[in-house]
């Protein structure tokens, strides 16, 4: 299935940006899940139809019964709930990809202030926030509104499995039972039907149910990680913070007021420039 090959490029992008348990997590995703459902399940299910056979012959009963026992097919479940739970990911991805950008253009428009002095250098990487999300060996530092987008996907995730777990025990339970009595019209009265491999499709409902499980709980562990993550690095830069104030002597003043003066001249100059640049546009 192309589809899934298209998914797992996308995911495997995602994974140079994550934790080690969201990596984890993605791992868990490719192997116990998609791989599984891939390999295993559809041929599995391959018959679920075909071989769901009730002992009446009236037009139309064994339709509605199979429709009656199975809203939407297992496999399909599955396959939306992969989706689903992916899909924050990739947003997420989406917003990673959206900062690089808009950092890689700090960066240059940095460069451009290069001949100035060290200082009027210095006070415009803070007027143009510098770059805070690359690393110096290309990959992401999660912090920021980089966190809070990683949080936030983290609770959406979760609220998801939590939704589809939920929703595959009020449709279908976790077992198949080898006979399902039926009783809806056009069926005369209650009718008896037969599922193919009852068991064998039991076996992997449990399997995709712990690895759904799993990955909830991994999820779980990874947000809790990053919060308390967070928490110490916020009581860190507190106590960095926590400094006595120091009136500088006069003359010191008065060469930061001079220096001060010089940098604003330098950044109005460039607004100037910019917004001559945008008239002429």
């Amino acid at each position: 299935m192309g589809e899934w090959d298209l998914l797992g490029r996308l995911l495997d992008k995602v994974q140079s940006n994550s934790t080690v348990i969201g990596k984890v997590w993605l791992t868990v995703l490719f192997v116990f899940r998609i791989l599984v459902l891939r390999a295993g399940a559809e041929k599995v299910w391959g018959d679920e139809q075909s071989n769901f056979v009730c002992n009446t012959q009236q037009p139309g009963c064994e339709n509605v019964c199979y429709d009656l026992a199975f809203p939407i097919s297992h496999i399909r479940f599955w396959v939306l709930q992969i989706i689903a739970v992916a899909i924050p990911k990739l947003l997420y991805l989406g917003h990673v990809l959206h900062v690089i950008h808009i950092e890689k253009k700090l960066k240059e428009r940095i460069k451009k202030h290069a001949d100035f002095s060290d200082q009027t250098s210095l006070f415009l990487r803070r007027a143009y926030k510098v770059p805070k999300y690359t690393k110096s060996t290309g990959k992401i530092h999660i912090r920021g509104r980089l966190l809070r987008s990683y949080v936030l996907h983290l609770v959406a995730k979760i609220a998801l499995e939590v939704l589809f777990i939920v929703g595959q025990y009020f449709l279908y339970g976790f077992t198949l039972q080898t006979r399902y009595v039926c009783e809806r019209l056009p069926c005369p009265h209650k009718v008896d039907c037969f599922l193919s491999r009852p068991t064998e499709k039991s076996v992997i409902i449990w399997f995709m149910l712990v690895a759904a499980i799993f990955s909830l709980v991994l999820s779980l562990v990874e947000l809790f990680y990053l919060c308390v993550k967070a928490v110490k690095e916020c009581v860190t830069r507190r106590q960095d913070y926590t400094v006595t104030p120091v009136t500088p002597p006069l003359s010191e003043r008065k060469a930061f007021k001079s220096r001060d003066e010089m940098i604003q001249n330098c950044v109005n100059l460039e607004l100037d420039n910019n917004m001559g640049e945008e008239v002429h546009i």
